[in-house]
């Protein structure tokens, strides 16, 4: 793939089209994880083939994992709880992915020799404390007392139900320590921020794990007993709702534009984005909605709204909208009125700091902004925002969502964009550039 793309033309009218994008990430590499756990052949379809699943599926391999993977399905051989082959001197390359190194870490907590998992270069800049520390608690030892990758991590034999805290808001430390915990024989509890809620569906649903969970005013609390085995499943992965939201904002920043995006996990902590925009004034619908395996699956349509409106967004909505802000941002650039988004640090936690490379993106297009004291920003829309000059943007760390809300904002409101790392989107959505060239996008 070239070093860059060139962007110089509003992308042109496109009216009764329908498109389907990748599988969801968070679910395909829940998937691999979770099938080499069990007991048996577990067979999934429409897996994501992206960089991050791929490194997933490779550490696996390295597990003494058996992997069948083509274009039509992945064919995972479980061998249990304790089955993987921890040879001596083993290392595991997550790549990009977050989800995989952390997953994974909990995943190998009765490794009898030492592990070491490592990453690319973002990835070892990225905090993995946040999960050494409830796994030190489960009796897992890291004999190089690191918080970064890369990481040693030797499991144990003794491991031991925790009582656990999670107050980031993170699904992926909650779904570390539920893995885990899988391990340890009695009952682990979690007091969690609501985040996503992937993990505790398969669980409940799919692996028929004893797990309870009650909601209260500001938490939810999950009860879960561990030492027992699961049997192989099948799983057919829906579309990922944060690769649809790139095509759902194109579409409302598009003149008489709108779109049907087929098959989508609409879970509701997954459907911020669709929440706040409706609350801009947005009008997106869904369309043929069903449950699967305890996920919400539906069409998604959307159209191009004139006039949007600015939002001060209740901070209940950051984490189940947390990788689509940089779409958010770019629909107040437009939006009448001043809007304003607090408590986002988990942004500047990201591949890179989104946070910042919100306020980089909104300055470059002229677009007035202000940082706020409360991890914020303040944003000045301007509903007849029309762009021409140049504008470059590279030096992102490869942060494939960085690449792609370029790509929407260039589509968006013209001007002459030279946009570096194409090839960021393999981490996690490689068909992005021929979606937007079947819409008609024209990149060079």
């Amino acid at each position: 793939m070239k070093k860059l793309i060139h962007i110089n033309k509003k992308i042109n009218i496109y009216k009764n089209k329908s498109i389907k994008v990748s599988g969801d990430k968070s679910l395909s590499i829940r998937f691999a994880i979770l099938a080499s756990l069990a007991v048996g052949k577990s067979k999934a379809t429409n897996l994501l083939n992206s960089e991050d699943v791929i490194s997933t599926l490779s550490c696996l391999k390295k597990l003494g994992i058996i992997i069948k993977y083509n274009k039509k399905f992945c064919e995972i051989t479980g061998k249990g709880l304790s089955g993987f082959n921890n040879k001596k001197n083993l290392t595991l390359n997550a790549g990009n992915s977050g989800t995989a190194a952390r997953l994974l870490m909990a995943a190998l907590v009765k490794s009898k020799n030492i592990v070491k998992i490592t990453g690319d270069n973002s990835l070892k800049k990225r905090d993995m404390g946040r999960i050494v520390k409830p796994l030190q608690k489960f009796g897992v030892k890291f004999p190089n007392n690191k918080r970064t990758l890369p990481i040693h991590i030797k499991g144990s034999n003794l491991l031991k139900p925790i009582i656990y805290d999670e107050l980031r808001g993170s699904a992926q430390c909650k779904s570390a320590v539920m893995i885990a915990a899988l391990n340890a024989e009695g009952k682990t509890k979690l007091r969690c921020v609501p985040s996503r809620n992937h993990s505790e569906l398969m669980f409940k649903n799919v692996l028929k794990i004893p797990i309870k969970i009650k909601k209260n005013k500001n938490f939810d609390i999950i009860e879960l007993t561990g030492g027992n085995s699961f049997k192989s499943f099948n799983y057919d992965i829906p579309g990922d709702i944060s690769s649809a939201s790139f095509f759902i904002v194109l579409t409302l920043l598009s003149n008489n534009s709108n779109l049907l995006i087929k098959n989508i996990n609409i879970n509701p902590t997954r459907t911020g984005i669709i929440s706040i925009l409706n609350r801009m004034g947005a009008k997106i619908k869904f369309k043929n909605l069903k449950t699967y395996r305890g996920e919400k699956v539906a069409d998604i349509f959307v159209k191009n709204i004139r006039k949007l409106k600015s939002i001060k967004l209740d901070p209940k909505f950051n984490s189940s909208a947390i990788d689509e802000f940089l779409l958010v941002f770019l629909v107040a650039s437009v939006s009448k009125g001043i809007s304003e988004f607090k408590n986002l640090q988990e942004l500047n936690k990201k591949e890179s700091k989104r946070l910042d490379w919100g306020f980089k993106i909104l300055t470059l297009m002229g677009i007035k902004t202000k940082k706020m004291s409360n991890h914020g920003i303040k944003i000045w829309g301007n509903p007849d925002l029309k762009l021409y000059k140049n504008y470059e943007i590279k030096n992102y760390l490869k942060d494939h969502r960085v690449f792609m809300v370029s790509v929407i904002a260039a589509l968006s409101f013209g001007g002459n964009w030279n946009i570096h790392d194409p090839e960021s989107i393999k981490t996690s959505f490689p068909t992005f550039l021929k979606i937007i060239k079947k819409l008609g996008g024209k990149l060079n």
